[in-house]
């Protein structure tokens, strides 16, 4: 399967060297996809309205959001991605309410890849 390359930076389309759209492969295809997957708002995906985490309805905004809800939802969606044989998420929140953590995803050939939250 191949994705778009998104910029790290901007989440955003990016050329390769040849000025064409750059294409992600391999690990960086399955980190992207993951990541995605993470991101993805319940109702914006426009053919699957149900896909996603419920970001605006349960958790922005709210004081009282279980962490191992959470970790469980990221879980699943990280699981969710063809290729991925295995995920963990480890989360953690700062006196500030800033969750922060990473998902360790391994794949079919046993290649452990760690995504910064």
């Amino acid at each position: 399967m191949k994705t778009l390359f998104l910029n790290p930076k901007t989440w955003d389309l990016a050329l390769d060297t040849n000025g064409n759209i750059a294409v992600a492969y391999d690990s960086y295809e399955l980190a992207q996809t993951v990541a995605n997957e993470c991101r993805l708002f319940k109702k914006d995906l426009y053919y699957n309205q149900e896909a996603g985490i419920p970001y605006l309805t349960d958790i922005l905004g709210k004081t009282s959001y279980s962490l191992a809800l959470y970790r469980r939802q990221l879980t699943d969606a990280a699981l969710s991605v063809e290729g991925v044989e295995t995920a963990l998420v480890e989360l953690g929140v700062s006196d500030n309410r800033v969750v922060t953590g990473r998902i360790t995803i391994t794949d079919k050939q046993n290649t452990k890849i760690v995504l910064t939250l």
